[in-house]
Parts: structure tokens; sequence; C-alpha cells
């Protein structure tokens, strides 16, 4: 039956050889390596030809998936089938599934190929021209798209119940991580995440050089901390050099820090979102500090030109985004600079009498060198002097050691709840391993009971511990470890490292016409000195706040070099 309805597909009436083009398509690429597929399919079909007196002038082989026509070998067939010089007379593939499982397309397809004079023969379903076979081979077409729908839907079923138990279902890790086998079940390898100590080490290192710099620099920005990766030899997985856009994709993972990894979030074949409701989420190592992730998210977003203009983060100016008009309570920006007998002058000016008209704001303008200079004489002067610091921080390390007693109490009152729930809940299982009791429904009540009551006391410990956490502790030595450091890279610092060191301390400069006032937060001042660096935003009305001296700093400045006398 096969002979004769291939002779009638496509031999002529002069009984020549007919040319042949033969498809073959595998759809896994555990099938094309392993050779599983291929040779069958390649001498099913070439049997086939021999028998019918066909000559195979080409072939074309493929490893991907058949739900659609987006195949590059499958469109490099089509298109040479269909050239002028009609090089084949036919197209031969082992079953419909291989060529096609979407219905619509395959018929789209044959019927372009039959415009130009080619037949497509399947060797194990061999169908016809006539109305009635032409329905069999529509049937045969539809049937082999229920069936791949069915398959996908089945295999994405089997891979979020794989994913809900913690294994991993194949895809490329995220750079810092390894695959590695966790259980074999018969036949089947089941996989797991774990830390590659290599890869990891350049995580940590970009995180680091992203908040802190290595050493000698002040915090990078992501462009930066990109170039540093690879002038100092550092690579991707794939040996290449880190590129912007996987750096800034590194920093905003936050599976690093959550040990959370979503699977399942997008379609694999159209990238539209999921239902959030079914995402499964793959519990894998930690390797970033959580609170280091924080920080870099908030640096990242006060760093975005659609949040901060680059001539905020980059720009030449030390004050741009913290000077602003006391008036209005627009940004002092840097405006153009004008040339004097033979020296340039640039100047701060306030943004709102600049874009907005004398009617907002009558605007101010101040040389910026002698703003520049006002602020960090007054600065180290009159706030990183390790005596003015302690005094700045007095009456909040007294309210605090205040409040760190009364939070001990209760950190001792969280500790006994939890190790008495802990200490019933080990009394209760020994006695139903030691059979002295029989687990009952009454028993695994009082049982899930004690549990909720140990999570909850185990909670409110983590919480209160955190929180004293936050109160972070100040002496004489790290106040003055800090002055000197602060001083130092406010004096031999580029201007982006000064820059970040002030924004680290400082809320706001608002420059008045006869006062420059310094502004910020003991909170944040205490966490600094302390290690704990904290991110400031914008200036907040809710917080305590400082001044260089009770009296502002006085505007125009003493004529000995700016500096306030004390």
């Amino acid at each position: 039956m096969n002979k004769h309805v291939f002779r009638n597909s496509v031999q002529k009436q002069d009984d020549a050889p007919r040319r042949v083009a033969t498809y073959y398509r595998v759809s896994t690429g555990r099938q094309f390596s392993n050779e599983a597929s291929i040779p069958s399919q390649r001498k099913i079909t070439a049997g086939f030809c021999d028998q019918n007196g066909c000559a195979i002038v080409e072939e074309f082989v493929e490893a991907k998936t058949a739900t659609d026509d987006r195949r590059p070998v499958l469109q490099a067939m089509i298109d040479r089938a269909c050239a002028p010089d009609h090089p084949y007379d036919a197209i031969v593939f082992y079953a419909f599934n291989r060529f096609f499982r979407n219905v619509a397309e395959m018929e789209l397809t044959i019927r372009k190929l039959r415009k130009h004079g080619v037949e497509v023969i399947s060797v194990t379903q061999p169908t016809g021209d006539d109305p009635s076979q032409i329905l069999v081979r529509q049937i045969i077409g539809a049937f082999d798209e229920h069936t791949s729908r069915e398959i996908s839907k089945n295999t994405t079923r089997a891979m979020r119940e794989s994913a809900r138990q913690g294994f991993w279902n194949g895809a490329t890790p995220p750079l810092g991580y390894k695959i590695v086998e966790a259980e074999r079940r018969g036949q089947k390898v089941k996989k797991k995440l774990d830390i590659d100590p290599v890869e990891a080490e350049t995580v940590r290192l970009l995180y680091k050089l992203y908040l802190d710099g290595d050493g000698t620099t002040g915090p990078l920005g992501v462009k930066e901390a990109t170039k540093w990766l690879n002038s100092h030899g550092y690579r991707t997985r794939r040996g290449a050099t880190f590129g912007v856009g996987p750096v800034h994709k590194i920093l905003t993972n936050a599976c690093y820090a959550t040990g959370q990894w979503p699977y399942g979030v997008r379609s694999s074949r159209d990238g539209r979102h999921h239902d959030p409701s079914s995402v499964v989420h793959i519990t894998i190592p930690v390797l970033i500090e959580k609170n280091d992730f924080e920080r870099v998210q908030a640096k990242l977003a006060r760093n975005n030109p659609k949040t901060t203009p680059p001539r905020v983060v980059n720009g030449p100016s030390l004050l741009t985004g913290i000077a602003v008009c006391a008036s209005c309570g627009a940004g002092m920006t840097r405006t153009g600079t004008t040339n004097r007998q033979g020296r340039s002058y640039s100047y701060y000016s306030c943004a709102g009498c600049q874009q907005k008209g004398k009617t907002v704001c009558k605007g101010r303008h101040i040389p910026a060198a002698t703003l520049d200079d006002i602020v960090l004489t007054n600065l180290k002067a009159c706030v990183l002097a390790p005596d003015r610091l302690a005094d700045l921080l007095k009456s909040l390390i007294e309210r605090q050691a205040a409040k760190t007693e009364s939070a001990s109490q209760r950190l001792v009152a969280l500790q006994k709840e939890l190790s008495d729930s802990e200490d019933r809940l080990k009394r209760l299982y020994r006695s139903i391993e030691d059979g002295i009791v029989e687990l009952d429904d009454i028993l695994r009540e009082r049982t899930a009971a004690l549990k909720g009551q140990r999570e909850r006391a185990k909670a409110a410990l983590d919480q209160a511990r955190a929180l004293c956490g936050t109160a972070a502790a100040v002496d004489a030595q790290k106040i003055d470890a800090f002055a000197r450091l602060m001083s130092d890279k406010l004096d031999a610092g580029d201007t982006n490292t000064r820059k970040a060191y002030i924004r680290s301390i400082l809320d706001a400069v608002e420059v008045d016409d006869r006062a420059i006032r310094i502004i910020g937060s003991k909170d944040v001042l205490q966490a600094a000195i302390a290690g704990k660096q904290t991110e400031n935003g914008n200036v907040r009305g809710f917080v305590r706040k400082w001044r260089a001296r009770h009296d502002s700093n006085v505007w125009p400045p003493p004529s000995e070099g700016g500096a306030l006398s004390s």
C-alpha cells in the first residue's frame, strides 16, 4: 500500500527516479545526543525511498520541538524546495508529528509546497489527494496536535511537582551555583543546586565592590564594578568578559539573599507571565546577607536615572542632589562656567528659580568652590571632630541604653518561653517513642498547638533580637576611628568617593542668604560610626536633626578661609 501511494504521489509517467529530500527531527537534546531517534528515522525513511525507486538528494536534521514552524532547518528546507531550480520532487519524513504538530500550519505549508510542485510524504502515515484522504491527514494532524498539548501539560505538571519537592529542573543556574545530584529514582537522577565556591566568591566580591569598593576606592557603580572585574581577570561561567547588563542582573537577583528560586514565572513558549499563584519557589543555599542585598537595592533605586538624574550620581559637582534652596526647597544645581581673568568659576543656583521663574523663588547663587569648601571644612571641624561626635550622640546613647535594658528583659522572657515549648515537645515525642502514650487525635491536636506556640515564640525572639541589633554600640575608639576615616576620605578621595561618604551621613545642605545649614540624622550618624551603614533617602521630617552649630553656619563666611570660628 505504501509503495502504491508513493508512486501515485511523486513519480512521473516516464518512470524516472524522483529526487527527494528527507527530514528528521527529535524532540529533545537528549535524543539528539544519544542518537536514539535520528538513526531509526533515517533507516526506515531510506528503506522506504529505495523500495519506491527514489533518490535522496539532500537530508535535513533538526533537534527542536515542533508545535510551530519556528525551526531554522525546516524553514531552510522549505525555502530550498520552493527555489526556481526545483531541486526535489518530494519531501519525505517518518511521520506527520515529525513534520508538524499544528494542523493549521501544517496544511498551509503543504499547500505552499504543492504550488511549487513538491509533494509531502509520510512513511508511516500515507495519504493521497482525494478529499477523504486529505480529511484523514487533517485528522492525523489534529490528533498529533492534541497529543502534543497533553504531553506538554503533563510534563509541565510533573516539573512543577519536582520543583515543589525542591529539585532543579535543568535550567542554567545563576552565577555562584552549580547543579549536583540529589538522589536517584530508578533511571531518573534528581538534582539540586549547591554553592560553587569559585563563582560564589565572584558574586560576593561584586556586592562588596558595589557597596564598599576594593579598599582603595569608594563604592563603585555598576559600570565601574564591571570594568574592575574585567581588568582584574574575572570572567563569566563561559569564559567571557562581564557586561553591564549581566552585572546588574546579579545585583538584582533576590535568590542570592532569600534562598528561594521562583520556578514557572514565565511561559517558555511566548514569554508571558504565569499566574503568580502558580509560581513554585525552590529552596537554594543563601549566598548574600539579606542586609547587604537590601543596601544594594536601595543604592540601585537611588541611582536609577528615572529616579535620580545621572548628574547627581556621576557629575563632577560634590553637593548636587544634597544642596537645596532654603526658600523653595528646590535643588541647587551646577550652572555654567564663567571665565574671568583667566580663571573659571562655576556656581550652585536654585533650580526652582531657573526653571519656574522668580515668582516661585527669588533665587540665589553661590560659587561652587566656596560652598564645597564651607561644607567640607565645617563638616570636618564641627561634626567629625571626636568630641563633637560624642556630644551629638550623648543623649541618643543614653536613651538607647535604657531601651537596651528593657529589651534584654524581653529577650530573656522570650528565650524562656521558647525553651519551655521545646522541652514540652521533646517530652511528648519521648513518651510516644517509648510507648507510654499513643498518638490519637487529641494528642495530635496538642502536638500541633505546642508546635504553633514554639514557632510564635521563636518568631518573636528573632524579631526582638533584630530590633536590639539595630541599636549599634558606639564607644570612644569607634568614634575616633570613624572621624579619622571620614576626614581622610574627604581630603584625599576623588569626587565620587567624597560624594558617597558625604551622602552616607548627610540628608541635606540648606543654602540661605546668610546661613548654610548642614542637616543629618543622629540615628544615621550612629549607625555609620558603628559600621552599620544605612541608606539615606530624601530629607525626613520625623527624625532628630543636627546642625554643625546651633546657630547654623554664618554666611557670608569669615575672611580666614571661609571656615567658622569656634
